[in-house]
């Protein structure tokens, strides 16, 4: 009979310890799927709770982000041990609530190991490395998790001598702790004290092996990362990115691919590094093809793409990779809105801007800096100033990057008062002017004609702003004194500066000796350009034109042939429109036509008479001189800027303002006659061009014909 009791207490015994066992899996379960009333539900309906399942339902809390419910159920348990008063410690932890977890710690009748250790990992995880050491010096006992942790600390300041006398003392080194030291040792360029622990240790795991391969690689020492690459006896999905991400970086692009073309399996990471590897190489067509192969893609695969495109010139493919991303539903992150904002910046592609400027202030993110002055970069380019300028004056405080972002657009605008004004005010706010503001403040004086103005702040560049002139200043200063007619004070600059001068120098005084009719001295400059950059067409075509025009006909077909022996081609103008949310490019004479041609074409002679009637007449000295009137004539007409605006006549609405963008500096002729155009269509035309821009409305542009 007691025989039969007993055995029937032990079956209930049982059966309730699977029943407890059950529920407390349960709680579990459902706190790490997020759903933590579900699990909060199952602890409610438990008739017994035992200590197991008070740490469990504390522990769901915690993981779910709770704290402040665990802490209340703690204070509720009947019963506590010492894993609930650590569990109480790791929790806040892992919340990142290191002074709470302190004051747990503070209050717990008795400690473990495990209870110290905790805290060290809680200071160390804040960066609180010195509140760690004290905590770790004043455990009375040590266990190889809380020395490799304490370890791990110092090697994430840096202090490798330290960390190296910890090593040394350390009673058991296992093999967290060695890899620890070898990466640690690595990332201080010690390579030999590295591989000596490495080859001292008893067992490696592919951890090991990749931080010495790693190691090797960041110290630019490739083929030795290689050689033990290859004898490494289990390679993981790290380790083979490791060794091709090594070759990426040392440019090794052919042996990247090759190695990317033998892993087993392509982690996503390995993907995104040979995409920017390829990218940067300008092989965009075959980080194309590895991008189009992904069956994954994260957030950093998108802003890859989108990135090289951008940075290669290919601009509509960008933002057409941006539709792209949209489609598949992907949330844009940060990197690929800058990307993005960049590409409507360069293709003044406005609608898009406005899209992703919306986007930006549904994610809260226009509050940040960098993404304001990315902003007023992106509405100054597309030539909404006043945009831009709301947008600058809700920012505050504001730091040198905006004000010089407005500044800028203030002189590309032609609006030096402005500028300069802005340039004042920032200086008396107490913001150091840096070597960009400069630029950008001599630039806005330079494309007004103030010259008195810019003389006194290049003057004062070393003594009031304390920069130093470098050499783009001096290339403003010249294109300053060269728009004004200065030209022997020009070259007088030239020939006293402390360095020697570029190609942007020499190209802006040999601008200005063209536009001012100096033939000489203009011939003397594109000779300088000629042998600063051989392959730049620009030098060749203006020297061309200059024999020409002095008949020296036997000296422009040698330097015709001299173009041809060096494969020197002219950069063709090309000019962009956005309408209706898609850019539509244009290239001079008749090169890869507009799908409209004719009707463009059709347009542009309507627009022709109109032009002849008003009085305009081609100017044939912005074509090669030994053309026929009649094809200078023919050419200057279908300069890519006058096809843009033709194709925005027949396709915009009538109030709505015409904006071509151009690579190129405008012409002369294209100048003159977009003025009448403006006049003869009652139409406000905004043209960028490679300097700056011009608003062009009943027969005037905004630059005063200065420029």
């Amino acid at each position: 009979m007691y025989r039969t009791i007993l055995h029937s207490r032990l079956g209930w015994r049982n059966c309730y310890a699977t029943l407890t066992f059950s529920a407390n899996s349960k709680i579990a379960e459902y706190a790490r799927l997020g759903q933590i009333d579900n699990a909060r539900r199952v602890f409610d309906q438990m008739p017994h709770k035992g200590i197991a399942s008070w740490n469990s339902i504390i522990s769901g809390y915690f993981r779910n982000k709770q704290p402040n419910e665990a802490q209340r159920l703690f204070d509720q348990m009947p019963d506590r041990n010492l894993v609930s008063w650590n569990g109480l410690i790791s929790g806040y932890i892992k919340n990142r609530m290191v002074n709470e977890a302190r004051k747990v710690f503070d209050e717990m009748p008795e400690r473990n190991v495990v209870s110290w250790t905790a805290m060290v990992r809680g200071y160390t995880e804040e960066g609180l490395v010195s509140e760690a050491e004290t905590i770790f010096r004043q455990m009375p006992e040590k266990n190889v998790v809380s020395w490799t942790v304490m370890l791990g600390a110092l090697l994430q300041q840096g202090r490798i001598e330290e960390a190296r006398k910890l090593y040394d003392m350390m009673p058991v080194k296992d093999v967290v702790a060695r890899t620890s030291m070898i990466g640690g040792l690595c990332q201080e360029g010690q390579l030999d004290e590295a591989r000596e622990i490495f080859d001292s240790m008893p067992h490696r795991n592919v951890i090991s092996w990749t931080s010495m391969i790693s190691g090797y690689a960041q110290n630019e020492k490739v083929d030795l990362a290689r050689k033990l690459f290859e004898v490494m006896p289990d390679k993981n999905e790290v380790s083979w990115t490791a060794m091709v991400t090594a070759y990426i970086q040392d440019g090794r692009i052919e042996e990247a691919m090759e190695l990317f073309d033998a892993m087993p399996v392509k982690s996503v990471v390995a993907c995104n590094a040979m995409i920017l590897g390829l990218g940067r190489n300008g092989e965009v067509t075959r980080a194309r093809r590895i991008f189009d192969s992904m069956r994954d893609k994260d957030d950093a695969t998108w802003s890859a793409i989108i990135k090289i495109y951008e940075r290669k010139g290919f601009e509509l493919e960008a933002l057409d990779m941006f539709r792209y991303m949209q489609r598949e539903g992907v949330s844009l992150n940060f990197p690929s809105l800058i990307t993005v904002l960049s590409v409507c910046a360069s293709l003044a592609s406005v609608d898009h801007g406005r899209q992703i400027h919306a986007q930006l202030l549904r994610s809260n993110l226009n509050d940040d800096v960098y993404v304001s002055s990315v902003l007023i970069t992106m509405y100054v380019k597309c030539g909404e100033l006043i945009k831009a300028k709301q947008v600058f004056d809700r920012f505050s405080p504001k730091d040198v990057v905006m004000w010089n972002s407005i500044i800028t657009g203030y002189a590309q605008h032609g609006l030096a008062d402005e500028a300069l004004q802005a340039f004042h005010e920032m200086c008396s706010l107490g913001i150091a002017a840096d070597s960009v503001t400069l630029i950008c403040v001599l630039s806005a004086c330079s494309y007004t004609g103030k010259v008195k103005e810019g003389k006194e702040i290049f003057e004062a560049m070393k003594s009031t702003y304390l920069v130093e002139p470098g050499t783009e200043h001096y290339a403003c200063m010249v294109d300053l004194l060269g728009r004004a007619g200065h030209l022997g004070e020009a070259m007088d600059m030239i020939n006293n500066m402390p360095v020697e001068a570029d190609a942007v120098v020499w190209g802006s005084f040999m601008g200005a000796c063209r536009n001012h009719m100096n033939l000489d001295l203009a011939e003397e400059a594109a000779k300088k350009l000629l042998q600063l950059e051989p392959q730049n067409a620009g030098p060749y075509v203006l020297l061309s034109n200059i024999f020409a025009s002095k008949g020296k006909w036997g000296d422009v077909a040698k330097l015709r042939k001299n173009m041809r022996l060096r494969k020197v081609s002219r950069s063709p103008g090309c000019s962009w429109i956005e309408v209706e949310k898609k850019v539509h490019m244009f290239t001079g004479g008749e090169h890869t036509p507009h799908p409209e041609h004719q009707l463009i074409v059709k347009k542009l002679e309507i627009l022709g008479a109109l032009l002849r009637e008003a009085g305009y007449v081609p100017d044939g000295s912005f074509v090669l001189h030994d053309l026929e009137e009649e094809e200078k004539a023919r050419s200057l007409g279908h300069h890519s800027e006058k096809l843009a605006i033709a194709y925005g006549l027949l396709k915009l609405p009538g109030g709505m303002p015409i904006r071509v963008m151009k690579n190129l500096r405008v012409c002369g002729d294209c100048h003159a006659a977009i003025k009448l155009i403006s006049e003869v269509t009652g139409r406000l035309i905004i043209l960028r061009d490679a300097n700056r821009f011009h608003h062009f409305k009943d027969g005037v542009c905004s630059c005063g014909d200065y420029w």
